[in-house]
């Protein structure tokens, strides 16, 4: 099972007069991690690299920044990968110390910068979500409403017309025991789509 970060986690090593900052984050999609990096640029513009690798089911990705190709991308998304994460971006700042490190340095540098960081990571696991839609009648929007909430499920949508229909996010595991609840709940008067 693949897991995900509760929160971001830092590291920062010095390598031969290099200073390499680095940081694993919860990141969706593409969109998400760009952003983080567009921001992570604007922080260092001085930096000399900002390296990252986006592990996010189809839309994985790695680059190098001007660092000898797959000695930095590539060795932060094997991290990753070794990890079983998912949902997450790694980002390395280099700020270039005036000695070279070679290929196996470099790989060394920007993977053991991820390790360290991932070592203080609090993991949480990815659960499949599915999308569940129930119409009710109007007598039982309230005894749903207060279930939901006491339950911990908030509601994407509600529509109201001849019927009060409820579109709601839950786990799949979970997802033939709630309906179950509900139409107990409502006595069989639900319409599910």
């Amino acid at each position: 099972m693949s897991s995900t970060l509760e929160a971001a986690c830092h590291a920062q090593l010095t390598i031969r007069k290099s200073r390499f900052i680095g940081c694993v984050r919860p990141a969706r999609d593409r969109d998400q991690a760009l952003a983080a990096l567009a921001e992570l640029r604007a922080q260092h513009p001085q930096a000399t690299h900002v390296c990252w690798a986006l592990m996010a089911g189809a839309q994985s990705a790695a680059h190098d920044d001007g660092e000898p190709s797959g000695t930095a991308g590539r060795p932060m998304l094997d991290v990753l990968r070794l990890q079983s994460l998912d949902q997450v971006m790694a980002s390395v700042v280099r700020y270039f110390g005036g000695i070279r490190l070679g290929a196996g340095g470099l790989t060394r540098a920007y993977s053991g910068t991820i390790a360290q960081a991932l070592q203080s990571a609090r993991l949480v696991p990815i659960r499949a979500m599915s999308a569940l839609a129930v119409a009710v009648p109007y007598a039982y929007e309230g005894t749903l409403r207060h279930w939901l909430a006491q339950s911990g499920i908030v509601p994407t949508d509600v529509a109201h017309g001849s019927l009060v229909r409820f579109e709601l996010q839950v786990a799949t595991d979970e997802a033939d025991a709630l309906r179950a609840a509900i139409d107990q709940m409502c006595q069989g008067r639900t319409a599910w789509s």
